[in-house]
């Protein structure tokens, strides 16, 4: 059964330190109370007065004319791609990006999209890479029809794509007819990192998104901004796809309370990180990225260990982690706390000891 997710093994001890993902908070108890206590309609027929709320505050908070709420973050991509792009058309994206790695091929498959794998350095090309990728129109070759960023680059190590880079990609884009997308799976992270808003950062963009499911700590939903004609084609898609709700309100509300009350302690994330990356690079021979988010990537051969046997080892005392190509991830969260990364790392320590 390669697709579907294997069930837990009984046989492992207890998860007590969960640095897989963020994706694997859960609700808190004032969230799950803001949960029942939540407003609801359809959300089919725009009447959920939560949904709506929602919508409102990240139209503002992106600085764009009007918001849809989306079961997923990878549904805001695979919904935008179909919105800007017509079968044929070519995306412009780095080579490691979510929807280039991690989304089945979706977009081909649904879109009949080819996406151009541009090069890069921790996971963000240069205007320059972008620049020689673009082409006149003509045709021997698929239209070009839109570029997307990652904020952060998840696999290039949650990295922070800079506010002026952001603005010029989007300046060359216009110049040359072509939108653009921002996956803002961790764009929070990257605005509390740079203290630069939400708004600033996706200036100039013309769909951009932001996930509840990570950092924020929603137990589900992202939702995507744009112009009001762009949102009312991504309504089409979303009904298509699948994923227009009904009494969204519960799961709506959830993800307002992380706006209130999550965002600004995504700065104890990065502090976690970095505490975790720090002791990890004290160990000889260790190889570790230095973060600027909530992701640490390192890797431990160099120490005596190969990764997938570090993080075998680890699960076996509770610690779960990622492979992602070819490196551990370890990923901080509202329920990772200071002394979780202490213990990680004294753990680390006594497993190479022993290797």
């Amino acid at each position: 059964m390669p697709y579907a997710p294997s069930p837990t093994d009984p046989k492992q001890p207890p998860i007590r330190i969960n640095l897989l993902s963020d994706t694997q908070t859960r609700p808190t108890p004032a969230m799950r109370e803001a949960m029942a206590r939540a407003e609801v309609g359809d959300e089919q027929i725009g009447d959920d007065p939560t949904v709506n709320l929602l919508c409102e505050r990240v139209a503002d908070l992106l600085g764009k004319e009007a918001a849809v709420f989306m079961p997923s973050g990878t549904m805001c991509n695979v919904a935008a791609t179909l919105a800007h792009c017509r079968p044929g058309d070519e995306i412009l994206a780095e080579r490691t990006a979510h929807l280039i790695a991690r989304e089945g091929g979706a977009h081909a498959a649904l879109g009949g999209f080819q996406i151009m794998p541009l090069d890069g350095k921790d996971g963000q090309f240069t205007l320059d890479t972008l620049r020689a990728a673009l082409h006149p129109p003509t045709r021997y070759q698929p239209p070009q029809t839109l570029i997307s960023t990652e904020q952060t680059a998840n696999i290039g190590g949650g990295t922070i794509w800079p506010h002026e880079t952001l603005a010029d990609i989007a300046a060359l884009a216009k110049q040359h007819g072509i939108a653009t997308h921002m996956d803002g799976a961790r764009l929070m992270n990257a605005c509390v990192a740079t203290g630069i808003s939400a708004r600033d950062m996706a200036a100039g963009w013309d769909s951009a998104w932001i996930d509840f499911s990570k950092g924020l700590g929603a137990p589900i939903g992202a939702a995507m901004a744009g112009s009001r004609d762009f949102i009312d084609q991504v309504w089409r898609w979303k009904q298509r796809l699948g994923g227009a709700m009904r009494q969204a309100g519960v799961c709506a509300a959830a993800c307002i309370h992380a706006l209130d009350h999550h965002v600004d302690r995504l700065a104890d994330d990065h502090a976690n990180a970095k505490t975790l990356a720090r002791g990890l690079s004290q160990i000889a021979g260790m190889s570790v990225q230095e973060p600027q988010t909530n992701l640490v990537f390192f890797e431990s051969s160099g120490a005596g260990l190969p990764s997938d046997q570090l993080v075998t080892s680890l699960r076996a005392r509770g610690v779960l982690l990622a492979i992602m190509d070819g490196r551990i991830r370890a990923c901080t969260h509202l329920d990772v706390s200071a002394a979780m990364i202490d213990e990680t790392i004294a753990l680390v320590r006594e497993i190479l000891r022993g290797a």
